[in-house]
């Protein structure tokens, strides 16, 4: 049985290779005669309604674009839903008791997420199950939120362990990254607060210790590797992406700043060894991620490591230069990436050329 976006590239496979097909035949490369034809196309066909019938699939780029109309759609709702909630709380909050207040709290954490649940096993498009998905988190962040002021609890980190595991739960389930981006978020946020905390640190200078988020983007690479994700397209590529950023961003920060880290070493120091291991690690992630084909891993590092480059050269360069000199030179190294990427990429060419027979 296909998943979801199986059936979608099946789909967008059968109308890029009837688009295909009829260039060939334009230039009589390959000309089908008409008993052929009718039969592919009828194959087509069925196949393509046996999908439709157990997926919402978009047939044609007219219903591609609706679709994508159809997500934006479901986004803003879920803001515009979200926001609804939010202020009617605070709208009318004061006028309710302290039980029921809970009450309501509660009950709407709760019914958010039993109407996430009615609307999936009814909803074949998906849109109206991720709009529902979106406003139960944000019930249920408001939800623990709003307790923690009624009984005047301290602020703790541990809020964002629940909020992530309900953002994992509803993303897994209803198949949306963007609650799936919420977890990793909680994630982060969280480790970089314990990190803090066994470090004597407060709460409020987490921001202060760049080095925090490393642990999470070690664990945020790590986990993709150990979970098949191919029922759903994206998850993957997402944990690497915010993973390579909670690493490359520290090392951009301390690589200018050595006295955010917590290394008792000479400021100069750790900020030429973060300098060196931004270059090194953003080349590893365009070679890692262009051998085993991640073209956001290898995006991510060029990236880096082009922001790395242009900042080493403001270092050096910046007060002893002319400033069209300084430009000119940050133009011609733009010019020799491209020619490099441009070089590797018919290398990369020629070789899955080779290896295709």
């Amino acid at each position: 049985m296909p998943t979801q976006s199986e059936a979608q590239g099946r789909a967008d496979d059968i109308r890029a290779f009837r688009a295909e097909l009829d260039r060939l035949q334009a230039e009589e490369v390959l000309v089908l005669d008409a008993g052929r034809r009718d039969a592919v196309f009828a194959h087509h066909e069925a196949l393509l309604a046996s999908l439709a019938t157990r997926f919402d699939i978009d047939r044609d780029s007219r219903a591609k674009q609706l679709s994508l109309g159809m997500r934006v759609a479901s986004f803003l709702g879920a803001l515009a839903l979200s926001a609804s909630v939010f202020f009617l709380f605070y709208q009318f909050w004061g006028r309710f008791n302290e039980l029921a207040q809970v009450a309501i709290l509660i009950a709407s954490a709760l019914g958010s997420l039993g109407l996430t649940v009615w609307i999936q096993g009814r909803d074949a498009t998906g849109y109206f199950t991720k709009l529902a998905a979106l406003v139960a988190f944000i019930c249920f962040v408001l939800n623990l939120t709003m307790l923690g002021q009624i009984f005047n609890i301290t602020p703790s980190d541990k809020a964002l362990l629940p909020w992530g595991a309900l953002a994992f739960l509803l993303a897994y389930t209803c198949n949306l990254r963007l609650l799936l981006l919420a977890g990793i978020a909680c994630v982060i946020a969280f480790v970089a607060i314990r990190m803090n905390a066994w470090n004597g640190i407060s709460l409020w200078h987490t921001l202060e210790r760049p080095e925090n988020v490393l642990a999470a983007a070690l664990l945020l690479l790590a986990l993709p590797l150990g979970v098949d994700h191919r029922s759903r397209p994206g998850f993957a590529a997402l944990y690497r992406v915010t993973g390579l950023l909670c690493l490359f961003v520290p090392m951009l920060v301390l690589g200018h700043w050595g006295e955010g880290s917590y290394l008792d070493w000479d400021a100069k120091t750790i900020e030429q060894g973060y300098q060196t291991a931004g270059f090194v690690f953003s080349a590893l992630a365009i070679a890692i991620g262009a051998r085993r084909d991640w073209p956001e891993t290898v995006n991510t590092g060029i990236g880096f490591f082009v922001i790395f480059l242009f900042t080493k050269f403001y270092d050096w360069w910046w007060e002893i230069m002319p400033k069209y000199l300084f430009f000119l030179v940050v133009g011609l190294t733009a010019v020799l990436i491209l020619v490099v990427l441009g070089r590797l990429r018919r290398m990369a060419r020629s070789r899955s050329g080779e290896e295709a027979p």
